[in-house]
């Protein structure tokens, strides 16, 4: 019986929102443009605060779990939890703060290198329909060829701040130089002094799809900058994780998904949910997609699908995304999907962190994820069956 297939009505926000820093541009030489910001701030509720604006001691998630977010992190036996995936790690890992990579993801740089080591993966649409990845890592060590690694994008310096995490680039658009010369973004660029320690081109591939980063590199790169290795003191985490043992499948008016198409128009990816381990592996350019470091294809344990608004914002075609305000959102994991929405708090180095529909915080199955970032008004074009 042919599935029925679902897509996605969005919500549009209905106002403009927050670019100033959030716009990416492209080589070109200019100021970043100033972009003002006029959101409803009842549009999506502050959790932290009940209803009659009492400011709540812990936060209520889904299915009967409390919070996490800003309590202290779960330690036992030299173990920590892990931020970015909810399992124990070794606390020299754990305690380490992550490096988000970025990565080119165009058909002639395929197949990738190193990009199944990642935790988190996210994915958007920059210039010319193309999207670019940006891997989170957390123990990268022994890793030695990581990417091929691209530049920067501004919303994409914004995500790995979610994260509290040393950005690794190679170039950037020239709007993204006054957000990366900011004393709260530490990174590690490749066209600067530590370059050539962080990165290395290789000579089966032509420039600029040959260069690429290692873990020795990024850690040596880490050093000579001096930059700090440790999470911040303040730092809250992004996600409520599950318990150990413990599966979640959403129940709040939820529905199958099986096959998830995202809608991006170039590389056209999906992914496919296996029962037998309950993941989801990617596709892209009509293939599976292949780590080529172990010739593993792309699988994730969670899916989040965050509408952003967005524009065009200039002539040669480079793009602005909300990076704070708000929007719709849908999580997937074990076959089922849920809608909900997402919201930043504590400004720039705040977490985007995801409600249901009751406003509870989602809770997610431990593992890795993959966030998808869709532009509101291309919600349409997502599938769901």
């Amino acid at each position: 019986m042919k599935m029925k297939k679902w897509k996605l009505a969005v919500v549009l926000l209905g106002c403009i929102f927050v670019l100033a820093g959030c716009s990416g541009q492209g080589s070109v030489p200019g100021e970043d443009p100033d972009a003002a910001s006029v959101e409803d701030p009842d549009a999506y509720p502050d959790p932290n605060v009940s209803a009659n604006g009492v400011e709540e001691s812990g936060l209520i998630a889904a299915n009967g779990h409390t919070s996490s977010y800003g309590m202290p992190r779960e330690r036992k036996d030299g173990k920590v939890r892990s931020y970015l995936t909810g399992k124990w790690v070794d606390e020299s890992i754990g305690d380490r703060r992550p490096v988000a990579v970025m990565l080119n993801n165009i058909e002639e740089a395929q197949p990738m290198s190193g990009v199944s080591a990642a935790d988190i993966i996210y994915e958007c649409v920059v210039e010319r329909s193309i999207t670019r990845l940006m891997g989170i890592f957390e123990d990268y060590d022994k890793q030695d060829k990581i990417g091929s690694v691209r530049s920067c994008r501004n919303y994409f310096v914004y995500y790995a701040l979610e994260l509290d995490a040393i950005y690794a680039h190679y170039g950037q658009s020239a709007y993204a130089v006054s957000l990366l010369e900011q004393d709260f973004v530490d990174n590690l660029s490749g066209l600067a002094g530590v370059g050539g320690i962080v990165y290395y081109r290789t000579s089966d591939r032509v420039a600029p799809h040959n260069a690429y980063a290692s873990g020795k590199g990024i850690n040596e790169g880490i050093r000579r900058m001096k930059y700090r290795t440790e999470y911040r003191n303040d730092y809250k985490g992004k996600f409520t994780f599950a318990d150990d043992n413990e599966t979640i499948v959403p129940n709040v008016d939820a529905f199958d998904a099986k096959v998830i198409k995202p809608g991006y128009f170039i590389n056209e990816p999906w992914f496919e949910y296996k029962e037998e381990d309950g993941k989801y592996y990617r596709y892209q350019y009509g293939e599976p997609q292949i780590d080529d470091v172990n010739d593993e294809q792309l699988a994730v344990d969670n899916l989040i699908l965050q509408y952003s608004s967005w524009e065009e914002v200039d002539d040669k075609g480079y793009l602005g995304f909300d990076c704070h305000a708000g929007g719709d959102m849908i999580y997937i994991t074990k076959g089922k999907a849920e809608k909900g929405y997402w919201i930043r708090y504590d400004g720039d180095q705040g977490s985007v962190r995801y409600y249901d529909t009751e406003g509870h915080e989602i809770v997610v199955n431990q593992g890795k994820t993959w966030i998808c970032i869709i532009q509101d008004t291309y919600g349409d074009k997502v599938e769901i069956s």
